[in-house]
């Protein structure tokens, strides 16, 4: 039974894959919780689609489903005194703000089919110039590409725009809305990390920037974007108009990543988590003042709590867990994920294979989106061992070009990793990042650290924690730190092999 003064917060943590509600202790234990997955839609090749209805849907049923485990330790719903939310970034809603209808299936940030769009507005006067207002660069990922796609190729959403009607989120904003209850309550907001997303916002004011929407040749009048409001804010994201939590008040936002970064209590300047998931994540905290990168990576906000705003380097790899699920998949290698390890452990190296897992082209820091998936070194000597051990290398030398980058335009240097996330289970992927970037990564035992940061951004704002100091001890029992057991010169040797590949994979899709 739980004591009647114990206070709970719940976390919606929606991610590509699937919808969770987690329900924390104070101490940050998982309480309860509740996940379901929903469809992938795959129109064509490079194409990435979620259902928006369906969504909200999961989310709802998720809630209900881990208030019942909740209830059923014998703790009171009423002890559960905020809610956060944690999403997949970038990924686009559009809707009538009328009718409060979707328009379109939402375009996930895994999604590629504006490449020719994106070609376009880099050839734009003035795209070399927006970076530095919004801290990223021209590219697939940021939603604005997604948006204007569809406005070109959507009838229906181009429609709406000339009506003056056409409603643009994220995830967290058609999540907010639809949980507030729609168009009842018309709950229209974002926060600044998820903002930061769009390459609307100026990443030093936190306010939508009018040469950055003139860019874009959008019309402000007719396309309408969320309120940009603090991630912990004790009133500003409304309640709940349904589920057994109706009435009980949203109060924390983060993009996932952020909340990652969060949820490893990366607070200070110098600190970094990178999170191995269907992508791989690393963000490194850089306090105060924005740098805008010169090493390939993007500026994001971090957290914006009390009205201060902590900023972060971040580089992503568009290929992580996802490539592990290719050798599920598609060849056969082994029956689930998990094995993986196993099947890298039946080798003692890699064999002399190198795979650069460029599926979709490679992200930062080398933004070749003309790249493909290549593996050089193949012998008759080669077995399948050897590609589950090249297939999780490539994550982790993607990690440390990554840190590289980061170092260069920090100018510090980084001297531990916190990592989450589902391939950071494998001890073998771990002992390995550890050897190739020669510094310790650490491990938490309680790996929810995303839905932990939503947890984290609502509990601030109604009075579960006061402030950081509090949040010391959340988290800390059970870690595992992984040290380096090979040279520094091992390491560089090994790593020059990988670049190698990667500029031998380069310019792959020229000419076709």
């Amino acid at each position: 039974m739980g004591s009647a003064s114990e206070e709970f917060i719940g976390s919606i943590d929606q991610g590509t894959t699937s919808s969770r509600f987690l329900i924390f202790s104070s101490t940050g234990d998982v309480v309860a919780s509740h996940q379901l997955e929903f469809r992938q839609i795959y129109p064509h090749p490079g194409w990435h689609e979620h259902d928006p209805v369906e969504i909200v849907e999961s989310v709802q049923k998720c809630i209900d489903g881990a208030v019942a485990s909740f209830e059923s330790q014998g703790h009171s719903i009423k002890s559960i005194k905020g809610i956060g939310i944690t999403n997949q970034r970038e990924t686009t809603v559009v809707w009538d703000r009328e009718t409060g209808q979707p328009l379109h299936n939402a375009i996930v940030w895994t999604d590629t089919r504006n490449q020719a769009l994106v070609r376009k507005l880099k050839r734009r006067l003035g795209a070399n110039d927006l970076q530095a207002l919004c801290g990223l660069p021209l590219s697939t990922y940021p939603s604005v590409g997604k948006l204007l796609w569809m406005l070109e190729n959507v009838p229906k959403v181009k429609e709406a725009y000339d009506r003056g009607v056409l409603a643009f989120g994220t995830v967290d904003t058609w999540l907010v809305y639809n949980l507030n209850g729609g168009t009842r309550t018309n709950v229209y907001v974002t926060d600044p990390t998820n903002a930061s997303r769009t390459m609307f916002m100026n990443i030093k004011t936190l306010q939508y920037d009018e040469q950055l929407i003139e860019f874009f040749r959008l019309e402000p009048s007719k396309v309408f974007l969320p309120k940009i409001i603090h991630s912990s804010d004790p009133e500003g994201y409304g309640s709940l108009a349904s589920t057994v939590l109706k009435g009980f008040p949203i109060t924390g936002c983060l993009g996932d990543q952020s909340a990652a970064l969060v949820g490893q209590k990366g607070f200070t300047p110098g600190l970094a988590k990178n999170t191995y998931g269907t992508g791989c994540f690393l963000l490194y905290n850089i306090g105060e003042t924005p740098v805008i990168s010169t090493h390939g990576l993007l500026t994001t906000v971090a957290f914006d709590f009390n009205g201060k705003v902590t900023y972060a380097l971040e580089g992503s790899i568009a290929v992580g867990g996802s490539s592990v699920k290719f050798l599920v998949d598609n060849f056969g290698f082994i029956n689930k994920s998990s094995e993986i390890s196993a099947l890298a452990e039946t080798v003692e190296d890699n064999g002399g294979l190198v795979f650069v897992t460029a599926f979709s082209g490679l992200f930062a820091p080398y933004w070749m989106d003309d790249a493909r998936g290549t593996m050089f070194g193949i012998t008759t000597y080669t077995q399948r061992g050897h590609v589950a051990r090249a297939t999780l290398e490539a994550t982790c030398f993607q990690t440390k070009a990554i840190l590289d980058a980061m170092e260069k335009d920090s100018g510090k240097k980084l001297t531990e990793l916190a990592v989450d996330g589902g391939m950071c289970n494998s001890e073998l992927a771990m002992q390995t990042q550890s050897d190739i970037i020669s510094i310790p990564v650490n491990r938490p035992a309680m790996r929810e650290t995303t839905a932990l940061g939503a947890a984290i951004a609502a509990g601030l704002a109604v009075g579960v924690w006061q402030g950081f100091e509090e949040l010391k001890n959340v988290n800390t029992e059970g870690r595992t730190v992984f040290t380096p057991t090979i040279p520094k010169e091992e390491a560089a040797k090994r790593f020059s092999r990988w670049e190698k590949a990667v500029q031998m994979c380069r310019g792959w899709l020229d000419g076709n």
